[in-house]
């Protein structure tokens, strides 16, 4: 299936460059916006970076084409809001729930976003926890074609340096075979690629992607 228009939030992370890179080599893409917080300049002719104020509700409602591909991985750390778990909030569960909520007044045509294996809104860790809630309030939006991944430990080079991240991404997969399938580490780029090649299957409807099923889906590439 063709796509006119991929709009990507969280287009300089790990695994939104991935897919800014997968989509502008693909000659069934068209067209690709990506929405960031910050001016970025673009290298390629098909992608056009559009900074927006993410709190300013009308921008981002402006941000979402009718029957556009709207792909998310938005996110923080503590790290980078100093512990801040008001503002970890308002970046992870408000910008996600705004988008998706303008993806379903604008009718795009599908969203997808990235989440993290062992979401629930019952667990008693802040994380997982908040990302049970921002999967439950999408999942109550109006949206007739959504997807949702949660990826276990992701495999790749930030930008940014973390370093309880690369420790792990050293040990993680030399412990692989003692881990369960939800919690295996998984590369950013198979990630990436799923999310396009699942934009291009035309899918409908509301599905959750677990770990294992990415897992399986890096394991056929």
């Amino acid at each position: 299936m063709k796509i006119d228009h991929a709009i990507v939030f969280g287009a300089t992370g790990l695994i939104g460059s991935h897919l800014i890179a997968l989509l502008a080599q693909d000659d069934e893409v068209s067209k690709i916006t990506a929405v960031t917080r910050r001016e970025v300049q673009s290298t390629n002719p098909k992608v056009k970076y559009k900074k927006i104020d993410f709190l300013n509700t009308d921008e981002l409602q402006d941000s979402i084409i009718e029957g556009s591909h709207v792909f998310s991985a938005i996110g923080t750390t503590q790290a980078q809001v100093k512990g801040n778990k008001d503002l970890y909030r308002s970046i992870d569960f408000d910008i996600t729930c705004k988008v998706a909520e303008a993806c379903a007044e604008n009718s795009a045509e599908l969203f997808q976003f990235v989440s993290s294996s062992g979401a629930d809104t019952s667990s008693t860790n802040f994380y997982l926890k908040l990302k049970g809630e921002i999967e439950d309030a999408v999942m109550q939006t109006g949206l007739i074609s959504l997807r949702i991944y949660r990826p276990g430990l992701l495999m790749g080079q930030r930008k940014e340096y973390r370093f309880g991240e690369r420790i792990a991404q050293f040990l993680m997969p030399k412990l692989t075979w003692l881990l369960p399938a939800a919690y295996r580490p998984v590369k950013a780029l198979s990630v990436a690629t799923q999310m396009l090649a699942l934009a291009k299957s035309n899918t409908t409807g509301k599905k959750i992607i677990e770990n294992e099923e990415i897992l399986n889906f890096e394991a056929q590439q």
